[in-house]
């Protein structure tokens, strides 16, 4: 009996206190493996709006694609798998989907995509899942099944990041993470530009371990499975692991600001970009944040820099009339505040000529002249001629400010930023032949290693 490819998704198992929903993945994509399933790509970390309120921690679902010869066999395992992997008693609210078939439907990709920058609702998910055909399950108040959905149906055909999770023991974990920060400052450097986000030379902070009760002992991101592979002899990690896997991701790619935002209809908590003018001079706040008022097609909206972004400098530079286009996250607003646009990037496209206006130079002796009130000239107060029609006149402000894109720097990086170094290594296909599935992987990937 030929494989059936079967197409697993979940998200929201985890808490703010703890678990991982790329744990849970790697568990049961082991079992699999080790029950006689054929993996048809890598395992799929699939990030989603950021934005979204009610998120945990980076808004992850995870998608698993298999070849399988029991599909019913396969779905009551990990349904029962997630439901005890899940931290439902603490606030996780798991959703599991399955699909199966070749050819993942349009109205699943085109949910996806809109789970990339919009808020979704469970109501859509079903909607969705029901008309595709896709059995699915849910737990608590089951809005990860919103994830789920949106994972499955993401195919990254196109740019696309790896991501090696290494994951510790369970009695490990709580405890401090020891990581060689030398030797991760040396894979970092030996590795550029091909893996990123491993360390931060500006605030020398090491990024690729977290700091929670979770399981995840360490994460590096790069363009392929073997150079975020590397890292396992390169960092010589003394303690005993789980084991670990290689997830194909969209991390680093920005997919969630890849939509253009209308300000006339802009809607809270979506995300994409903006182009649009400076309206009103950048204020700078207290705390180092920096903000200004944008304008587009008539419409207005206030614009947000904070300083850790490390854009606070480049944002205070601007002057009205600029043209930029900005990565934004849609802040809600209050009765006391309106809607913001969170930056996340800014791409200076044109510069304004922008004047200095001073009083009229002295024709008799070259002082700057002083007003008499308005629309009463101008007197000198050295030799006091006067001169009653003169104006002020315009002197060009020099503008420290190129044209160019600016990004946060990596400390203030979320999951899908798209790191300055990745710009120009965009991947611009996915050419897998396997199952008869434009999308899968050729080869098994060897996914877990302990």
């Amino acid at each position: 009996m030929a494989g059936v490819p079967l197409h697993i998704a979940f998200d929201d198992t985890d808490s703010r206190l703890g678990r991982c929903t790329t744990h849970l993945a790697f568990k049961v994509a082991r079992q699999l493996k080790e029950s006689g399933a054929r993996l048809l790509d890598y395992p799929l970390l699939i990030r989603l709006n950021p934005n979204v309120p009610w998120k945990t921690r980076g808004n992850g679902a995870v998608c698993i694609r298999v070849s399988v010869k029991d599909p019913d066999k396969v779905m009551d395992f990990v349904t029962d798998a997630v439901e005890q992997g899940s931290a439902i008693g603490s606030g996780a609210n798991p959703g599991v989907a399955f699909f199966q078939g070749s050819e993942i439907p349009d109205a699943l990709q085109q949910f996806s995509s809109a789970a990339m920058c919009d808020v979704l609702s469970r109501k859509m998910a079903q909607k969705v899942a029901e008309s595709c055909g896709i059995r699915y399950h849910t737990f608590g108040n089951g809005q990860g099944l919103v994830g789920s959905v949106g994972a499955m149906g993401c195919l990254l055909k196109a740019d696309h990041t790896f991501e090696l999770i290494a994951y510790r023991k369970q009695e490990n974990c709580g405890s401090l993470r020891q990581v060689d920060e030398g030797r991760v400052i040396d894979f970092s450097k030996k590795t550029f530009p091909y893996t990123f986000n491993n360390y931060d030379q500006n605030h020398r902070r090491v990024l690729i371990a977290p700091h929670g009760p979770d399981p995840v002992f360490i994460g590096v991101r790069g363009e392929s499975p073997e150079i975020v592979s590397s890292c396992l002899p390169m960092l010589e990690i003394v303690e005993e692991l789980e084991g670990w896997t290689v997830f194909r991701s969209n991390q680093g790619t920005n997919m969630h600001l890849l939509n253009e935002l209308d300000l006339r209809c802009i809607k809270a908590y979506t995300a994409g970009f903006v182009r649009c003018r400076v309206k009103s001079a950048p204020y700078a706040m207290q705390g180092g944040h920096v903000l200004f008022t944008v304008e587009q097609q008539g419409s207005e909206m206030p614009a947000a820099v904070y300083e850790p972004t490390g854009l606070a400098n480049v944002a205070a530079s601007l002057e009205p009339g600029d043209l930029i286009e900005i990565g934004v996250g849609v802040r809600k607003g209050t009765t006391r505040h309106p809607k913001i646009l969170n930056i996340e990037y800014l791409n200076v496209l044109e510069i304004a000529s922008c004047y200095n206006l001073l009083n009229p130079v002295c024709k008799e002796c070259g002082k700057r002249m002083k007003s008499e009130g308005k629309n009463k000239g101008y007197q000198c107060d050295r030799c006091k001629h006067r001169e009653p029609n003169a104006q002020k006149i315009q002197v060009p402000k020099q503008r420290n400010l190129k044209t160019g894109l600016y990004v946060p720097t990596p400390k203030a990086h979320r999951h899908l930023t798209k790191p300055m170094q990745r710009y120009g290594l965009e991947k611009s296909d996915w050419k897998i032949a396997g199952g008869g599935f434009s999308g899968y992987y050729p080869i098994e990937p060897p996914i877990c290693g302990l």
